[in-house]
């Protein structure tokens, strides 16, 4: 009876630490998304800017080139721009999307759509920028928030299976 018991408080502190580890992953996960559309937004340029395709093909591209939900975004933005203009299927897109982005973030990139497909290529490759200077910022911002957090999750996973592992004997 003794063994089951420690047996059970043990699953106890493993199963609390496990939950805190994917409290704090969700922090790890939004510094890796937003790298990941930076490097989409880095390949969007470099493709507006040398190869004068249509944006339903650079889109298609990134999404062959980037996996993960972020691929997804673009991919999913892709299929929308045959029905639709560009800035009203890449809002669309990052609407249905679920990915580990903040709403900020979301709303950052939604930054992209008024003139996308509407303007000509440097105002295009203007906007791309812009946007990837506030993505530096939101990506500053998650950076700091995953050092504080990820930690911060982790430990109270373990202090609480440990707590409640104590309460119980």
């Amino acid at each position: 009876m003794i063994v089951i018991k420690y047996i059970l408080l043990i699953l106890i502190v493993v199963f609390s630490s496990y939950i805190g580890i994917l409290l704090g992953q969700r922090y790890v996960m939004r510094v890796k998304e937003l790298k990941e559309v930076k490097m989409a937004f880095s390949i969007f340029l470099s493709k507006i800017k040398f190869t004068y395709e249509a944006l339903p093909q650079v889109f298609g591209e990134i999404a062959t080139s980037i996996k993960g939900n972020i691929g997804s975004i673009f991919q999913q933005a892709s299929q929308n721009m045959k029905q639709q203009e560009a800035g009203m299927a890449w809002e669309k897109a990052l609407e249905e999307t679920k990915t580990n982005l903040t709403s900020e973030d979301i709303e950052v990139l939604k930054g992209l759509s008024p003139l996308l497909g509407k303007v000509d290529l440097e105002g295009q490759a203007r906007e791309i920028t812009l946007v990837d200077t506030f993505l530096d910022t939101q990506l500053e911002k998650a950076e700091e928030m995953c050092r504080k957090n990820n930690k911060l999750y982790k430990n109270l996973g373990v202090t609480v299976g440990i707590a409640i592992a104590i309460i119980m004997i």
